[in-house]
C-alpha cells in the first residue's frame, strides 16, 4: 500500500513559480505521475518519474516550464512549475503505479486527494 499527499498549491499570478510536493507512505519503489484537472475536464497527464529518477516524461503543454524530481531518502517527489499561465489553473494530483510511468490515469494504484493551483492573470 502506498499513501500519497500532495502540498504546495495555492494562488498565484501568471508568470510566477510554484512547487508542489508529493509525500509517499509504505513501499517507495514506485514510479510517480503528476496529473491535473480542470473544472469540467477530464485528468489529464502533466509529468511521470520513475523509480530511479532517471527518466522523466512531461505533456507538451509544460515542457520546458515544469521541472519532476524526487528524492527518494524523503519519499517525497516535487513539481517544479515555473512561467505559470491561467491555463495551468487545475487541481494537481501525484499518483504511484509499479515499474514505468505512463500517461493513463487508469494505470496508476494510487493517488493522493489532491492540491488547487489558481493562475490569475
Amino acid at each position: 500500500q502506498v499513501q500519497l499527499v500532495e502540498s504546495g498549491g495555492g494562488l498565484v499570478q501568471a508568470g510566477d513559480s510554484l512547487r508542489l510536493s508529493c509525500a509517499a507512505s509504505g513501499r517507495t519503489f514506485y514510479a510517480m505521475g503528476w496529473f491535473r484537472q480542470a473544472p469540467g475536464k477530464e485528468r489529464v497527464f502533466v509529468s511521470g518519474i520513475n523509480w530511479s529518477g532517471r527518466s522523466t516524461d512531461y505533456a507538451d503543454s509544460v515542457k520546458g516550464r515544469f521541472t519532476i524530481s524526487r528524492d527518494n531518502a524523503k519519499n517525497t517527489v516535487y513539481l517544479q512549475m515555473g512561467a505559470l499561465k491561467p491555463e495551468d489553473t487545475a487541481v494537481y494530483y501525484c499518483a504511484a503505479r509499479r515499474l514505468i510511468t505512463t500517461m493513463t490515469a487508469a494505470d496508476y494504484d494510487y493517488w493522493g486527494q489532491g492540491t488547487q493551483v489558481t493562475v490569475s492573470s
